[in-house]
């Protein structure tokens, strides 16, 4: 079972974003308040939340309910593909989860990040970033279930405008079906203009 938090008696919030490495669409984030009773409260959500890469797809959607049932505050930000043209990845990474913060209905007076990169949010709020955090900590492995299947929805509605990319499937990650369906078809509005989409030469390194 994961760790419930990170600093003990305060309001913690985790993050983690979903999309990062997609040739299409957004990447969204969450921001996941948990109670400090969680264990006890929903024994089942408590050992069944992991890295949602760990998990099922009926496994996370599953997880999602039991998160926003009893999460103390969760919210979802999302940054567009145009956004992260005009921002690159790693900027907009944290721009979606600084959003999903905004939207919290509690502000928390800690936040813990999956990854090792930040921006200080609003200034004043002390923040820990967490390498593989998703592994580690209950309210961030709940974000990583929750921009992981808010983003799948978003990419399975878009698919219904674009089939042929097979979007339903690869979620637009960078796989052998999509590159060849954008060498056959082109690009699309949602498309990241600034990505390596066909693979044909090292994808840009992107910093602050």
């Amino acid at each position: 079972m994961l760790s419930p938090y990170l600093k003990q008696e305060t309001v913690e919030a985790g993050c983690d974003e979903a999309g990062r490495g997609c040739l299409a669409g957004p990447v969204f984030a969450a921001a996941v308040i948990l109670p400090p009773d969680i264990c006890d409260r929903c024994p089942d959500l408590a050992m069944g939340l992991n890295d949602s890469k760990q998990l099922s797809e009926k496994q996370r959607y599953a997880l999602r309910e039991l998160i926003e049932g009893n999460a103390s505050a969760w919210a979802i930000g999302m940054m567009d593909n145009h956004e992260i043209d005009k921002y690159n990845i790693l900027r907009s990474s944290i721009m979606s989860m600084h959003r999903a913060l905004d939207k919290l209905a509690i502000q928390p007076r800690h936040i813990i990040v999956d990854g090792n990169r930040f921006l200080s949010w609003r200034g004043d709020v002390p923040y820990t970033t967490v390498v593989k955090g998703d592994g580690k900590y209950m309210s961030i492995a709940a974000a990583s279930i929750l921009a992981k299947t808010y983003r799948d929805d978003f990419m399975l509605d878009i698919h219904r405008q674009y089939p042929m990319y097979g979007w339903n499937r690869n979620k637009g990650y960078p796989t052998k079906e999509h590159r060849d369906a954008i060498r056959q078809y082109g690009t699309t509005p949602y498309h990241r203009m600034t990505f390596n989409l066909l693979g044909e030469s090292p994808q840009m390194e992107f910093d602050f």
